[in-house]
């Protein structure tokens, strides 16, 4: 810039100008030149780039400039890195992701990412990050991630790249293929650390939407947390204030609360060793500003990690310490992210119990002088109520109402209302604070609170007598507010008659009261009090002649709604006989069973929210059933416990009406909560690579070498050989994987992931994970062990994926087969028989009958004897009648017991045909050994 001498004057003059209109002045004579000059001229680069940045210095000072656009654009394709850094700068300024001269920049840019120059990748991909919308994220994603892939690369231009295609995937999401998955989660083994955090930052944005296609990166970043806190296995460049990486550390606790706890116990021993690494940082310590803001944030997201897991019983005691020490503390943000943490500690606890120990700490931070810490102070409050505490809970939130902030207001009322609801276990109870709240709320109570009370009354019959008394009390008041007018409009009109006796609440006693607020009142409230006086009419024909001349007095109305209404009741009210009117003014109904309308208004704040690991503020009880609402999309089911068990249902969602009349609520439940469900009916998922239907080709070759042996080579090719060793005893097998990388320079990456075929009859738990960076002519390896519950079918499969320049992966099945759980039994010809007969046909049998894939194979005696003692069957000699035919015995090994097992296998040298028959106690192993011996007697996988 300091050599364009004629841009640092025209800055110059610009600053100089003491006046506005000096300054516009001088700006439209450099327009008028810079567009003469652009029109008339033949110029250089040198000169587009000056003419250009003065153009971008206008536009930066605010002023509009509607031409010079095509001149940036042509500075793209300049061999000059000063030119070309202008036009790419004009290009982020002048254009937007619809603009039309969008599209002569995406071949520029295109040339740009596929140059070997690494100054001009990163410049196209700031571009790219800065416009791109779908035109150019679908003409350009292929390429951005070539980039982010390439093993030549350099670790700038993939961070630039990968936080490019975060910004793409935000705009538009479309542009994510599923193949890229396996690819991009490998690289959070990057050696460089500021390729692992942009690599994190873009899959903990797929993770939310695509969870099944991530959910490798569970163990990597397990593994690579483990690396960081546990080893120290981080460059000195990285570490902040004498914090490892905090930036990643935080990231990766965050992304493995995206997904339920890992059924692997040595990914779990993992996860609880750095967890338990992170609670041992000693936080009394004096430090700098910044490292304790490093430790803060990672040992906060450590404790909402914890939270989500759950099971880890001792670190949870340790952390409830912890979050009581954080909300005493003497800075603000940590009491905030204590209360926080402990929010989320009652939204998954089971007990409340360590959180009521400082129940009077937290309610205390409702007068904290940090408002942020009050709101967090009122949801922990709210989170940590149950049935113990709900009075004390709620006649301290009930003080601080009166003083609380006005933002803060109308949340406290709907917070109460739903505690007094929900832990009500007296009915007075219920109307007296109900009404109190409404008496001391005024403006900040909500359409919904009146409105609930109302539904609870009307299901309720033991209330409606207590309800009705109360109300008639507050109305007298003078300084009664209007939703408890509408209130007592419709509880006096609705059951006014249950008082009529008692002392100072006779009809004309109430219609006084509710005579005395219509001056004052709206009149959406005269017209429910008229809906009450036309209910007196049939109630209480005695002051029929005071509720007439109401009638007439209002049918002369300027509101047309009042006007109508009078006229209407007037004229029920005189008819020559009151059938009409005892028909129309007939008892309201209970309200219809539905989810309460104050947890739907209370949930919506939460409602598509950017993050689904987001919890629901009210408890364990709430987020519980948040997951019926993510599949269902339904209300949250209210319990309103002995009230509602002593008289009729309140779960009503019915909104009673100013006419009388109720309506069902049209608040739409399924409107409020879209956005909760986490997988559509008729979402794509994504292929997981890991299962049989991805199988390598030639895996069968190491495979049927393995199928009765105990160790050797399941899959070589000339980068890699997987060797295998087994060994089985009772229900327990133990599979040792090795897997040695016969090249000659290293690969990194190595990642193993099984896929269990038969969860529910196979128990698949890793001990170890081999190493994820395997050197040249080096080992490593796999201990996995497999526990029989029940038969089944078939093993599980090993997806094996490293990087060697490209991403290279191989799926195998493993030979961990029903076989190998069967031990050999004895039995006299007598035993077995009394047996076969016992076990008997139907389900408890399966026979097949079968020849040779080969017609000119012969059937020897030898091998068929082996194949059978291969499946681990005792051959029993002098058993069969004929002594030809083979009898073998086994019992099957589960976790849970025995199963015994019988043979019988019947050659037909003439025919060249078997016939197999096993029975068994259980009716699935039948059918499975019977598939088995078929495959290897008949030829078919030899």
């Amino acid at each position: 810039m300091s050599s364009m001498r004629g841009l640092v004057q025209f800055i110059a003059d610009l600053r100089n100008a003491r006046a506005r209109e000096l300054e516009e002045k001088r700006i439209n004579k450099e327009l008028a030149n810079i567009r003469q000059k652009f029109k008339g001229e033949k110029l250089d680069g040198y000169q587009k780039k000056k003419y250009v940045c003065k153009l971008l210095y206008i536009y930066i000072q605010g002023y509009n400039v509607d031409f010079g656009h095509l001149e940036a654009v042509n500075l793209i394709s300049a061999q000059k890195y000063s030119e070309k850094q202008i036009g790419y700068l004009a290009v982020t300024l002048f254009l937007h992701e619809q603009h039309d001269l969008l599209h002569l920049v995406v071949n520029s840019i295109r040339k740009d990412l596929l140059d070997h120059n690494e100054i001009n990748n990163c410049l196209a991909l700031h571009a790219v990050a800065n416009v791109g919308g779908r035109e150019m994220g679908e003409a350009l994603s292929f390429d951005v991630h070539r980039l982010l892939i390439s093993p030549t690369s350099k670790a700038f231009v993939k961070k630039k790249a990968a936080l490019t295609m975060l910004r793409l995937y935000r705009k538009y999401p479309g542009i994510m293929q599923q193949e890229w998955a396996e690819r991009i989660i490998a690289l959070m083994d990057d050696p460089d650390m500021g390729v692992v955090l942009s690599v994190t930052s873009l899959i903990l944005a797929l993770v939310q939407d695509n969870p099944d296609q991530y959910k490798g990166s569970y163990v990597k970043a397990a593994q690579r947390l483990r690396k960081i806190v546990v080893d120290n296995d981080v460059s000195p460049d990285y570490l902040y204030y004498k914090v490892p990486c905090p930036w990643v550390q935080v990231k990766f606790l965050k992304l493995l609360q995206f997904y339920p706890q890992s059924e692997d116990s040595h990914v779990r021993d993992i996860i609880r060793e750095s967890l338990q690494a992170i609670l041992s940082i000693p936080t009394d310590v004096p430090k700098n500003v910044q490292q304790n803001n490093a430790q803060n944030a990672i040992l906060f997201e450590a404790i909402n990690l914890l939270i989500h897991i759950e099971t880890e019983h001792s670190l949870m005691i340790q952390i409830s310490s912890k979050l009581g020490k954080f909300i005493q503390s003497r800075e603000t943000n940590v009491r905030y992210l204590g209360l926080d943490a402990m929010t989320h500690f009652a939204a998954r606890s089971e007990t409340l119990d360590p959180i009521k120990r400082h129940q009077n700490v937290i309610i205390g931070s409702l007068r904290d002088r940090d408002i942020s810490v009050r709101r967090k102070g009122l949801d922990l409050l709210y989170s940590m109520c149950d049935t113990t505490n709900a009075q004390p809970i709620v006649n301290e939130l009930l003080k601080y109402l009166q003083s609380a902030d006005f933002s803060l207001r109308e949340e406290m009322v709907l917070k109460i209302a739903i505690l007094t609801e929900k832990y009500a276990t007296d009915a007075q109870w219920y109307i007296d604070i109900s009404l109190r709240l409404l008496a001391m709320a005024g403006d900040h109570v909500s359409d919904e609170v009146w409105q609930r009370v109302i539904q609870i009354v009307t299901n309720n019959e033991e209330l409606q007598a207590y309800a009705a008394q109360n109300m008639l009390q507050y109305i007298k008041t003078e300084n009664c507010h209007d939703s408890l007018v509408k209130i007592g409009g419709y509880v006096l009109g609705e059951f006014g008659h249950l008082i009529a006796d008692n002392k100072g609440c006779s009809p004309i006693e109430q219609l006084m009261a509710l005579q005395a607020k219509m001056i004052s009142s709206p009149d959406t409230t005269r017209a429910l009090l008229l809906s009450t006086f036309v209910k007196f009419v049939n109630l209480f024909p005695e002051i029929k002649p005071q509720l007439l001349q109401m009638f007439r007095f209002y049918s002369y109305s300027p509101d047309s709604e009042l006007q109508q209404r009078a006229c209407e009741y007037l004229t029920l009210a005189t008819l020559p006989t009151d059938d009409l009117l005892r028909t129309v003014c007939d008892e309201m109904p209970p309200f219809s069973e539905r989810a309460s309308i104050l947890l739907q208004r209370l949930h919506k704040k939460s409602v598509g929210t950017s993050e689904r690991r987001t919890w629901l503020v009210g408890g364990k009880d709430a987020n519980a059933e948040k997951e019926v609402l993510q599949a269902q999309q339904t209300g949250l089911k209210r319990s309103f416990t002995t009230i509602v068990n002593g008289g009729r249902s309140a779960a009503a969602n019915g909104t009673p009406q100013p006419n009388g009349q109720s309506t069902p609520s049209t608040n739409g439940a399924s409107k409020d909560l879209e956005g909760l469900d986490l997988l559509s009916s008729d979402e794509v998922k994504a292929p997981n690579l890991a299962t049989a239907a991805h199988l390598s080709p030639d895996w069968e070759l190491g495979f049927n070498n393995l199928y009765f042996r105990d160790e050797g080579v399941l899959f070589e090719d000339s980068q890699i050989q997987v060797g295998l060793r087994q060994e089985y005893r009772g229900h327990m097998g133990v599979v040792k994987i090795y897997f040695t990388n016969k090249a000659a320079f290293s690969v990194g990456s190595f990642t193993t992931t099984l896929d269990n075929t038969s969860p529910s009859t196979l128990k698949i738990d890793t001990k170890n994970l081999p190493d994820s960076n395997v050197g040249a002519q080096s080992q490593t390896q796999q201990t996995v062990v497999c526990t029989a519950l029940g038969p089944f079918a078939e093993g599980p499969t090993i997806r094996i994926s490293y990087l060697a320049g490209a991403l290279q992966g191989y799926t195998l099945r493993l030979p961990v087969l029903v076989h190998r759980y069967m031990d050999p039994s004895e039995l006299s010809a007598e035993d077995f028989f009394k047996r076969w007969r016992q076990i008997g046909g139907g389900a408890m049998e399966a026979q097949s009958t079968f020849g040779l894939k080969d017609p000119t194979m012969s059937m020897d005696d030898g091998v068929t004897k082996s194949i059978v003692t291969d499946f681990r069957w005792k051959v029993l000699d002098n058993v069969d009648p004929n002594a030809s035919n083979i009898v073998g015995c086994a019992v099957f090994q589960m976790e849970k017991g025995k199963m015994g097992c019988l043979m019988r296998l019947e050659p037909n040298k003439t025919q060249k045909m078997y016939r197999l028959t096993v029975r068994a106690t259980q009716d699935t192993i039948p059918g499975i050994l019977v598939k088995a011996m078929q495959e290897k007697l008949s030829g078919k996988s030899w």
